[in-house]
């Protein structure tokens, strides 16, 4: 029934044969512009993360830490969000056992297996 209706609505206004009825529909991914890049298109988490990196920060340590040396001018830095925090030295390269000890807020502390320096510093979270 309702297609009937249709056919006769068409047949009766020819004006809307030329403009609505046999206009093709646009069904494609992209808009106008093109594809999105992943910044247009990027959402919560993600989205933050990449503003984070155009304004150079990097909020989530997503990125290779700077290397330190190790000494006590030059400290290994371990960020923390409270005043201590457990850390893991491995002495040597080749090494397969693990030195764990507390590492406090403040001066620099050695490791007391190998002697190298690490220093505590706060670390705001980011959200």
């Amino acid at each position: 029934m309702a297609g009937r209706l249709l056919l006769r609505a068409y047949r009766a206004a020819p004006q809307l044969r030329s403009s609505v009825l046999t206009r093709p529909l646009l069904r494609s991914a992209t808009t106008v512009r093109g594809i999105p890049t992943d910044e247009e298109q990027a959402t919560g988490l993600e989205r933050r993360t990449l503003q984070a990196f155009k304004q150079g920060k990097d909020p989530y340590s997503i990125l290779k830490p700077k290397h330190y040396a190790g000494t006590k001018e030059d400290p290994h830095i371990v960020p923390c969000i409270g005043t201590k925090r457990l850390v893991g030295c491995l002495c040597e390269e080749d090494n397969t056992a693990i030195v764990w000890f507390w590492l406090h807020e403040g001066e620099a502390q050695r490791c007391p297996s190998c002697g190298s320096h690490y220093k505590l510093i706060h670390h705001e979270l980011p959200h």
